[in-house]
């Protein structure tokens, strides 16, 4: 993993972490291929959510987005 890129990956997750918390969840990440493609996995509350695919695309996906513009997608990796 390029180290650059993993630091804005963890500050994107460091920003939306405390929300998913709040709501009894988090998320870790797991690893960067290619430089485009972050996988992650909720964990805790955010597993059974019916709304975690919603809190991955446009929460998630889009402040990954925003710190590293370079990550093309934001795949969920199930336990």
């Amino acid at each position: 993993m390029e180290t650059t890129l993993q630091h804005k990956v963890e500050a994107a997750l460091e920003e939306i972490r405390p929300f998913l918390q709040s709501d009894g969840g988090d998320i870790l990440l797991l690893s960067i291929d290619n430089g485009t493609i972050v996988k992650v996995q909720l964990q805790g509350a955010c597993v059974g959510c019916s709304v975690n695919q919603m809190t991955l695309k446009s929460g998630v996906e889009m402040t990954i987005k925003k710190h590293a513009p370079e990550i093309q997608q934001v795949i969920n990796v199930e336990a």
